[in-house]
């Protein structure tokens, strides 16, 4: 992830690691081209405007020194030109701030796919206060505790970690884990219910973290 602004970097290289990756993040074009010479990384996210050499200028050496290496650019850069300039540097592909976290993820694991590198990833282990949930066995854990999660239950729990501190609205729950293409025409109570079902698997830890924010959605307090 090559990216000056601290805040962005760590963020999506916080949500490429809870979906099993592992990624590295450098703030200047410089260090972006040494590290991605590297045969060990697989993909590189690349801003446009950095310090040193700009992201064309990095796009355009990796393409010539790693033909075959997936290379993403997430920049404010939107306007034709610099897209169109993107993809004639070498990009795979290109992704304009601001963006959906879901849809870089997407998109990643698209490009991960075509290489055939996506089967190496496997979803990581997280945190709920004191229970750390295996992604393998859906149980949660904790000193002396074990409870079973369904699928569903799972990617809820998931979801609200990985936005742990932000609200998650009952729109984004609708669409990444019940899958629905339109929520805003879904008239349900079914996220309620399953939430209540996780607080209670949870015990006082998920009545605890997983607070409702009155007419916007879900909240995991961190």
């Amino acid at each position: 992830m090559v990216e000056d602004e601290e805040a962005i970097r760590r963020g999506v290289c916080d949500v490429m690691a809870f979906h099993g990756h592992l990624p590295t993040g450098v703030a200047t074009g410089d260090e972006g081209l040494r590290q991605g010479m590297d045969p060990r990384f697989e993909l590189v996210i690349l801003d446009v405007m950095l310090p040193g050499r700009s992201g064309f200028d990095v796009c355009t050496e990796l393409r010539a020194a790693r033909p075959q290496l997936p290379i993403l650019m997430l920049t404010a850069r939107g306007s034709e030109e610099d897209v169109l300039r993107g993809f004639a540097c070498g990009s795979d592909d290109y992704v304009t701030k601001p963006f959906s976290v879901a849809e870089l993820v997407a998109r990643v694991e698209a490009l991960l796919r075509r290489t055939g590198k996506l089967a190496r990833a496997k979803p990581a282990p997280f945190a709920v206060g004191a229970w750390r949930v295996d992604p393998e066995t859906l149980r949660a854990e904790r000193e002396g505790e074990s409870v079973g999660l369904s699928r569903l239950e799972f990617d809820l729990l998931a979801l609200l970690a990985r936005e742990s501190g932000r609200i998650v609205s009952r729109r984004m729950l609708l669409q990444e884990v019940w899958g629905y293409d339109t929520p805003e025409r879904v008239e349900t109570r079914t996220i309620d219910v399953h939430v209540a079902n996780l607080r209670k698997r949870l015990g006082d830890e998920g009545r605890r973290r997983i607070e409702t924010v009155r007419g916007e959605g879900y909240r995991l307090v961190p």
